[in-house]
């Protein structure tokens, strides 16, 4: 039986997650969130529904309690809530975590979509992602942080990855997609330790998104 915590668990990615990680029955799930009453729907044998701050480490230390794998699907005050999940992993002893950031942390999206990735996230948000991250790599914990593409809807699963370092490849990817590689991290949770993996749907390079 494998305990995955999941921080943001109203997010769009979350919830599809949350669908494919319950397709496992091995797995037992705690849906973290802001206004748990939300999901309540969602609580079962299998799923524990809790209101909680992914800001505030005591908030996470209790929700913690028995769990092997947290799944991290936040936005807001991104910096503070990594900092919080460190120090609160830390406490616990609770080791390994997925996190979820965004393209470009690293100023490694290449070319006419770079420029354009940049004018569209710089003025706050890029920065703050990108300072979460380098909270999430300087820890002692088995990190694996995803920097998805620009999102769409799409119901497909199709995807590759790039490491850090690498140049990022295409423009988009499907939330149905990196729900996927959250399930196959947590169903093989030594794959992919202290990665930083770039995902984007294969043969989608362009200027920017193709509905942008």
């Amino acid at each position: 039986m494998t305990n995955v915590l999941v921080l943001g668990a109203h997010g769009q990615i979350a919830r599809l997650a949350t669908d494919q990680l319950l397709a496992n029955p091995d797995n037992h799930l705690t849906l973290f969130l802001r206004n748990a009453d939300r999901l309540a729907d969602k609580a079962s044998d299998r799923v524990k529904v809790i209101d909680g701050d992914a800001g505030n480490a005591d908030d996470l230390k209790a929700a913690l309690a028995g769990i092997d794998v947290v799944y991290a699907n936040l936005a807001g005050k991104i910096e503070d809530e990594a900092k919080a999940v460190v120090s609160a992993m830390d406490a616990t002893g609770v080791k390994r975590l997925i996190w979820i950031s965004t393209l470009g942390i690293y100023d490694e999206v290449p070319g006419a979509y770079g420029k354009w990735n940049h004018q569209m996230l710089d003025g706050g948000y890029l920065e703050t992602y990108a300072a979460a991250a380098k909270t999430i790599e300087g820890s002692d914990l088995d990190y694996t942080i995803i920097r998805p593409a620009w999102l769409s809807n799409h119901d497909e699963i199709d995807y590759e990855t790039t490491k850090k370092g690498e140049a990022f490849k295409g423009t988009e990817v499907s939330r149905k997609s990196i729900a996927a590689l959250v399930t196959k991290l947590v169903a093989n949770p030594t794959q992919a330790i202290h990665e930083s993996l770039g995902v984007n749907k294969p043969n989608t390079d362009g200027d920017k998104p193709v509905w942008k």
